[in-house]
């Protein structure tokens, strides 16, 4: 589906389609999880492409380039074996062959003026070809390192994300703090408990019962006395 919509939409359309993809997904790149690192690595190899594709495109640009210098090499010497051709009939009273000799070496060297700029572009087009495959190259070299460093810190977020996770589902603090709230809750239960049994006692009952047992006290020591004291005449008596 991917390509598809890379060839249908252009890549740059088409790469922005599939990230949208991917965060209606809940997958943004922005996270800098895993997805991030997938989209890096499907750029580079898109990139890796282009960057093949551009050699391709220099190689066949450098064999046109060869061609049209040989062509314009061999219409130099044409030029040169005409004249000499021209030369020699003219010497030998060959006046008809060495005006057609001449002719063409003439026609030979009016072409030869635009083959040497075409040629000159062409050295210069390739030239330039070649210095922007160098460039391409060198940056390509450089996101290749940059891929293999985003990879590792990759692997590094994911392994702080494992510790924290961990850390988290072994914390005692929430348990702890639920601990306190409890201790506290109960504690406030009870001072609430002893506060009502307190405001629930008669005051005048309360000191009534009091009364009643003190007296029920002095009773007891006067009852006590009085066996201590009839124990001690009975036994002067016996005496």
């Amino acid at each position: 589906m991917k390509k598809f919509m890379y060839w249908l939409m252009g890549e740059k359309a088409g790469r922005t389609i599939v990230g949208t993809w991917n965060w209606l997904w809940g997958m943004p790149v922005e996270s800098g999880g895993k997805v991030a690192v997938a989209v890096a690595e499907e750029s580079l190899q898109s990139m890796q492409e282009s960057v093949q594709k551009l050699a391709e495109a220099v190689a066949i640009q450098e064999a046109s380039y060869k061609t049209a210098k040989n062509k314009y090499e061999t219409k130099v010497k044409e030029l040169r074996t005409l004249e000499q051709q021209a030369n020699i009939a003219q010497r030998s009273g060959n006046q008809e062959a060495a005006r057609i000799a001449m002719t063409k070496a003439i026609q030979t060297e009016q072409i030869l003026s635009k083959l040497e700029e075409m040629v000159n572009q062409a050295q210069t087009s390739v030239n330039a070809s070649k210095d922007k495959l160098n460039r391409e190259r060198m940056k390509l070299e450089t996101y290749k390192a940059d891929m293999q460093n985003m990879k590792d810190m990759s692997e590094v977020n994911e392994a702080l994300a494992t510790i924290a996770k961990v850390n988290n589902e072994f914390d005692i603090g929430s348990a702890k703090s639920d601990f306190e709230k409890a201790k506290s809750a109960v504690e406030r239960r009870n001072l609430k408990t002893g506060a009502l049994a307190e405001m629930s006692e008669n005051p005048a009952e309360k000191l009534q019962a009091e009364i009643e047992r003190m007296t029920l006290d002095d009773e007891v020591s006067r009852r006590l006395q009085m066996l201590s004291e009839s124990s001690l005449e009975k036994q002067d008596s016996e005496f």
